[in-house]
């Protein structure tokens, strides 16, 4: 079965996890080791996430990454060890060929959800693209980005909040079932969602709510995957450092969506 079968056929969810940017190699497996730990315990698919490249930051001096070459080959050196499925971004079209030679989901970061010639440049190499819709956009309108996949219809549509005032994000729920109505799998971006964008030079976060906004996701019975990012020790992480979830907390959190899924489906 493919990866994009496998994740939709998921009895519970699936998880989208890892750090922001491709980090220490020590950091990358104590982060992969745990999500093999939670895949086998848990029972839910896993895909690790990282970017080699964040072309958005909030400042010139903000960490971006180590690059397309070395943070692939880091990624690369992930799934042979650990065999776990990638996740990472993409931003250019040029960028695409190598990343669909590693990664088997590509990403379109929330900023860029409605190039076109991205979307169906990453649709074309046959890969799962993962739209995330963009924080000024209305759900009803990622029903015309994924059609930009054309052919290749492996689409995740991915929630990350919308901007509310300057400074701040707000998730409204009701997006979970407009997009889910597409028939396409929805992800809801935990960490992202409780970003405090560009407070100065580097983004702020709560993400203390992650936990509890998780659990109200999976209430909605519309959401088939859980992303976040997640770190060791966040406040060391290269970058999202502030609504990262402290890896320690992601067990318990996961346990807990799987609860209120389980209450749903007694009902």
């Amino acid at each position: 079965m493919q990866l994009y079968e496998q994740l939709k056929a998921s009895p519970r969810f699936f998880l989208i996890a890892g750090p922001c940017v491709v980090d220490e190699a020590s950091v990358m497996r104590e982060i992969a080791a745990e999500l093999v730990r939670i895949q086998h315990d848990l029972g839910l698919p896993v895909v690790f996430k990282a970017s080699y490249k964040k072309a958005n930051r909030s400042s010139i001096d903000s960490y971006s990454g180590p690059g397309q070459e070395a943070g692939l080959t880091a990624l690369a050196e992930i799934k042979k060890e650990f065999g776990l499925p990638l996740l990472t971004d993409v931003h250019e079209r040029a960028e695409v060929p190598a990343a669909a030679e590693v990664c088997d989901i590509l990403q379109i970061p929330a900023f860029l959800c409605r190039q076109t010639e991205l979307i169906a440049a990453a649709a074309e190499t046959g890969k799962i693209v993962n739209i995330k819709k963009g924080q000024f956009l209305a759900p009803e309108d990622m029903f015309q980005a994924a059609l930009k996949a054309g052919a290749n219809q492996r689409v995740l549509l991915t929630e990350r909040g919308s901007s509310f005032g300057y400074h701040n994000l707000v998730v409204d729920f009701r997006s979970f079932a407009v997009m889910a109505g597409f028939g396409y799998p929805v992800v809801y971006d935990v960490t992202h969602s409780l970003q405090l964008p560009g407070s100065g030079t580097t983004s702020g976060g709560t993400p203390q709510y992650a936990a509890m906004l998780a659990r109200a996701a999976i209430a909605t019975g519309k959401v088939r995957g859980i992303f976040l990012e997640t770190h060791p020790q966040p406040s060391q992480a290269k970058s999202d450092a502030a609504s990262m979830l402290p890896l320690k907390e992601l067990r318990s959190l996961l346990e807990g969506c799987i609860k209120v899924f389980e209450s749903l489906t007694e009902e």
